[in-house]
């Protein structure tokens, strides 16, 4: 079994095309869906501080040993204070803060746009 550890929103309507693109695109069976809302916003501001986050993240990659760890943001975030650029940029800062805590382990940051496609904004 191969596995991707996904940080994403609660958002609904970005779960299946985001899961389908990681399992396409990394050429894994099953995905790890950790979800918060406007998850991006919170890792860029404050992801070392969410001690159930770490945890969560951990759990993943001990019991799973995923091939990489994915940051996604989406459009229409209703969790997120910020516009879709700052919002873009801040998967930046997400990024950079999960490669910190988890060493070792690809990270890719991605978008999911107004049509519920994804793209890759930082690849592993």
């Amino acid at each position: 079994m191969s596995f991707a550890t996904c940080l994403n929103c609660i958002d609904g309507r970005t779960h299946l095309p985001l899961i389908n693109w990681i399992r396409d695109k990394y050429k894994v069976e099953f995905v790890d869906l950790i979800t918060e809302p406007g998850m991006i916003e919170l890792l860029a501001c404050g992801f070392q501080a969410n001690s159930s986050l770490i945890t969560k993240v951990q759990l993943s990659l001990e019991k799973h040993q995923p091939k990489l760890i994915i940051a996604a943001g989406h459009y229409d975030c209703a969790g997120c204070s910020k516009n879709n650029l700052e919002h873009k940029k801040d998967i930046d800062r997400a990024v950079a803060n999960i490669m910190q805590l988890f060493p070792g382990i690809p990270v890719s940051g991605v978008w999911i746009n107004d049509t519920w496609t994804v793209e890759e904004i930082i690849s592993p």
